[in-house]
Formats: structure tokens, sequence, C-alpha cells
């Protein structure tokens, strides 16, 4: 943990008595409905080349927190916004019965090119992005590689855009080019299953699912202090495997919190494999100060600003739009990395190996972190923090 950490950061819209004093606040208009709240570090100097880290759910831009002093001490203008739909990022629409197509993922590349701009730079030499992070800086590398020069992929791999069929001649057999399972037969075969279960995105997709996590029995910061463990290392029966195909069966073979039981919500699902005193105690990587820097900020913004995003991912309704650019790869440098613990980064059976062949026109590797899960950059910062440099200096020299 940083030293700096003991002293009060009076810069910074949250964590204060938690963030390094070499971070600090800014809000930007992003002149897409925003005014996004961003934590910045390396501001000393004008004309660093500048990186754009991107949180996932349910976290904030303090997710970034043990990377952004490293990486600015690389020479780097460390940028790492709260979303939309999140923390002090002012704008949008949360509500459940409010325009959630502000959330489909085209417009959460305009929200950070938005940003980018807002900020004075035409290009940037990375965007990074963890979890549903991950996603929106492959699509911002996919749409405008001219602005976002290389791509690291946190936990989540990109699989490129969704395909449309080809060559659909007459003379072919009526299945020749059949769609995977859609979302109404995979409900239903899951649902099928004994015992019964369900997907979690479909779940958070529901109008429940907000309200089952922010009035939840054991209340935000347990129910959080719950979800952070259960998807980490410290939950030791997070032994990943790849998995043969998308289908009921296979997927079952997820831990609870991935294909929840259908009688049940992710509170009540994280509830059951709480952790202890004893490995509360022993967290390091997330004691209970910085662990109430979220709650604080759930407490008061609740779940539905980050929930949209799955509804857009969820509802058909949005995939024509993505599917306009069928085909397109992402030919910017690229990597990925992942915690060995993580089940994300198999949850998509063959996404890791689309995303390295066929996705990433110029990939540059997959790197799995030994003693971290799902949260790798809080839980191994200072590993992930080397890879990401090592990308980055290599794409330096190749620039001469």
């Amino acid at each position: 943990m940083n030293s700096e950490k003991t002293i009060r950061n009076l810069n910074v819209a949250y964590g204060e008595m938690t963030l390094p004093t070499g971070i600090r606040s800014r809000f930007v208009d992003n002149s897409n409905g925003l005014i996004m709240h961003v934590l910045e570090a390396g501001i000393e100097e004008k004309d660093r080349p500048c990186l754009l880290l991107l949180h996932g759910f349910p976290e904030l831009a303090y997710s970034w927190r043990e990377v952004m002093p490293s990486l600015a001490a690389a020479g780097y203008h460390v940028i790492a916004p709260d979303q939309r739909g999140y923390g002090r990022t002012a704008g949008g629409d949360a509500r459940y019965d409010g325009d959630v197509a502000l959330s489909r993922m085209t417009n959460l590349v305009r929200d950070t090119v938005g940003l980018v701009c807002a900020l004075g730079y035409r290009s940037i030499a990375a965007v990074v992005g963890h979890d549903f992070g991950s996603p929106v800086a492959a699509w911002c590398a996919l749409l405008r590689p001219d602005i976002f020069r290389s791509v690291v992929l946190l936990s989540a791999p990109f699989v490129g855009p969704p395909a449309l069929p080809l060559d659909q001649r007459n003379d072919l057999p009526a299945d020749t080019a059949a769609a995977p399972h859609s979302r109404v037969d995979m409900e239903e075969e899951l649902a099928a299953l004994h015992p019964p279960r369900k997907h979690y995105q479909w779940y958070y997709s529901t109008r429940v699912a907000n309200d089952d996590m922010q009035h939840c029995a054991q209340g935000i910061e347990a129910f959080l202090r719950d979800y952070y463990h259960v998807k980490s290392a410290d939950w030791k029966q997070n032994q990943p495997f790849r998995l043969k195909s998308w289908n009921a069966e296979e997927l079952a073979k997820l831990p609870k919190y991935y294909v929840m039981d259908l009688d049940k919500g992710m509170a009540e699902t994280v509830a059951a494999e709480a952790p202890t005193a004893a490995e509360i105690a022993a967290c390091k990587w997330l004691p209970g100060d910085e662990l109430r820097v979220y709650s604080d900020e759930f407490m008061r913004t609740g779940f539905q600003g980050g929930l949209q995003w799955y509804r857009c991912l969820t509802d058909p309704i949005f995939r024509p739009e993505l599917e306009t650019y069928s085909g397109r790869t992402i030919d910017v440098p690229s990597c990925f990395i992942g915690g060995k613990s993580d089940w994300g980064v198999y949850q998509a059976p063959g996404a890791l190996e689309s995303m390295a062949t066929m996705a990433c026109t110029r990939f540059e590797g997959i790197h799995l972190i030994d003693g971290a899960g799902h949260w790798v950059q809080q839980e191994r910062s200072e590993a992930v923090t080397a890879f990401i440099k090592q990308f980055l200096e290599r794409q330096s020299r190749l620039r001469g």
C-alpha cells in the first residue's frame, strides 16, 4: 500500500483518506450530456502521452488507484473516469424506465471520445479497460484507431462485432447459417436444469436487480464485500477452466455468481459465500476503508446506472447497430491481462481464443497472473502495472 495514503488528499471527490496525494479529481464536460468525474495523475508536466483507464461493474475510477501512481511515474498523464451511470459523473438517465439507449455501446464510445477531446488530445497512447470497461476499450480501438493507438483488455476477452451470416443462397439448407442460441432459448434451457438456473447478465437486465442489491438484507457494504470476495482469488473455489461450448449444461459449470439459482438474487447468492472475519482481516488488497469508498458511492447512487449497460448488452434491439461493423477487427497493438483465478476469462466459451486469433490483428499476448481473480488490477496491482508498462514500452520502441 502507498505510504502517501496516510496523508489526507483534499483534491479528490471521494477516497480522500485512501487515495495518494498524487491523484486529483477533475470534472470534464464530454459534450455528450455528461459532466464526467475523472481521477488523474501525472499532471506535473504538459504534453505527456495519455492513458485512459476504464472501470467495470460494480466499480469506479477508484478501482485504478493502485496502478495510477506507477504509470504516472513512468511518464504518462493517467486518466480514470467514473463512467456513465457511476460515481460522481453527472448526466445521462439511470432510471429503469428512462432512456436506456444512452448506455448502448456506441454511445459509451462516444462518451470516451468526447472526454479525450475535452482533455485536449487528438490521440492517446492506450485505452485500458477492465470487466465491462474491457469491451468499451475494445470498441474504442475498433471504431477510432486514429485516437486510441493501442488497447489493453483486462478480465473480459473481446470477440469482435457480432457477425452477419454470409452466403445466404436459396439452395442452402435452412439451418446452415443458424444463429447460436437466442437469449430466450438459453433462458429456457437454464431454467429447465435441475436445479433451475439463470444467467447473471440477464438477471442484471431485470427491473428487480437494482432493488435486490441496493436494499439487500446484509446492506450494501456487506454485499460488496461478499461480491468482491467471491470473485477474487481469496475465494479458493475459483478454479476456472475452459468450457466446451455455449449450452446450458456447460454454462451450469460456472460458479453461481455467473449462472445463478433461478430463485435467488445476486445479493443472496454471494451472501452464501460471505468471507469470514479472518478472511476479511487478511484481505490486504481491499481493506475496510477502501471498501467503504465503494459502498458510500453505491449507497448514494444505487446500481441502476451500471445495470443499464447490461440491458443494452442483452436486448437484441441494440444488436443491428453493432452488426454494421461485422468483420471489422482491432488493428492497433493489443494484449490481454487476467487473473489465473478469474472465471471471467472463460465465462464465454471460445472467447479467449477468438480474441487472440481473429478479433485482434496485432495481438501481443495473454498474461494470466497468479494470486489474482476478477479484480486483477486491485488484487495484483504491481504485476498488472508491470505488464502495462512493458506493453507500452514496446509500442514506443516500435514507433521509434
